[in-house]
């Protein structure tokens, strides 16, 4: 009779249990860390590469989030990862025909972020602060589906860039739009080394006010090579620039506002503005101007040997540590 009742308060306890739900792998707290290479598999939880270590993937797939621990650097080529990414100081994310879920976070003195042909949610630059590290966001064919909020180093969206969101630079060393589209507004604040808009399109307003080193938009400018201006859907305010600000062969389906500059704004004649100028330099004084001009050489090459220096340093040193456990 004991026998029978206990088996009978053990089939209760055994089905009541298989009832209740059981934690999954990515929900467990467990982490994957990655030293090496890595091939076509699936990692079911969060992914770490230690601190000083190099993790590079190909056709990876990371259920959870990602930490690039400080130092270190991680590669992805065709894989997904569907959580964050946060990349610390110091450290380097380099993702190539790769779908991220979540954001991408760059820590202060992180080293860089590299997106081609890639897909992720909002993307964040921390401020340098009193870090050494001047970091760098670069793009090539990206799509971000969130905002971008850039607060340091060097920043340059390129080679058909999509961003859903907004633009948002404020205290980088450099902010530049190439061939590329951001669907939101676009604010570039107090850059060290100006801003740049070359044969992109902004669907809202556009903002640029205390930037040193200049304005460029369009062609026609001194910082950098440019073969087209662009189109702005918004309205358009140049205000407040040290250095050279030109406007060249540009659509503003808005009023263009531009004062405060020294020297004062180039605006070509060539531009279709629906709304007017407001704060247009004299006519002649901006011919002088113009004529004086002259194109540096295109500073997005520092940030791509910087980029493929860091990348060929990570893969090397993933392939000398071996195949990684995932």
């Amino acid at each position: 009779m004991r026998r029978t009742a206990a088996l009978a308060a053990l089939t209760i306890a055994v089905v009541t249990g298989s009832l209740l739900p059981w934690p999954s792998a990515a929900n467990a707290g467990l982490v994957t860390h990655c030293i090496g290479t890595g091939g076509a598999v699936t990692v079911p939880n969060d992914l770490l590469v230690p601190a000083g270590e190099s993790c590079a993937l190909t056709g990876t797939v990371i259920t959870g989030n990602v930490t690039v621990a400080a130092g270190a650097n991680l590669v992805i080529d065709g894989g997904r990862t569907d959580g964050t990414i946060r990349v610390a100081a110091d450290g380097y994310l380099d993702a190539r025909a790769t779908t991220i879920g979540g954001s991408v976070v760059l820590a202060s003195g992180g080293y860089g972020v590299f997106l081609k042909d890639a897909t992720s949610g909002a993307v964040t630059v921390r401020p340098k602060g009193t870090a050494s590290i001047d970091s760098f966001l670069f793009t090539e064919g990206a799509r971000i589906t969130g905002t971008v909020n850039t607060q340091g180093g060097e920043v340059r969206l390129g080679e058909e860039t999509e961003v859903a969101g907004n633009l948002v630079s404020s205290g980088t060393y450099y902010t530049d739009l190439h061939d590329s589209f951001v669907d939101g507004t676009l604010s570039v604040l107090n850059s060290g080394s100006g801003a740049v808009v070359c044969g992109s399109a902004v669907r809202g307003k556009a903002t640029f006010a205390g930037n040193v080193g200049g304005v460029q938009l369009g062609p026609n400018g001194a910082l950098d090579s440019c073969a087209s201006g662009g189109y702005f859907g918004g309205d358009v305010s140049v205000t407040n620039t040290t250095g050279a600000t030109t406007v060249d062969d540009n659509i503003i389906d808005g009023q263009l506002t531009a004062h405060s500059n020294e020297p004062a704004a180039v605006i070509a004649a060539n531009n279709r503005i629906r709304r007017g100028v407001a704060g247009a330099p004299p006519a002649a004084a901006a011919q002088r101007q113009h004529q004086a001009l002259t194109v540096t050489t295109p500073r997005q090459e520092t940030v791509e040997e910087r980029a493929e220096e860091r990348r060929s340093t990570a893969v090397r040193e993933a392939d000398a540590a071996g195949r990684a456990h995932l």
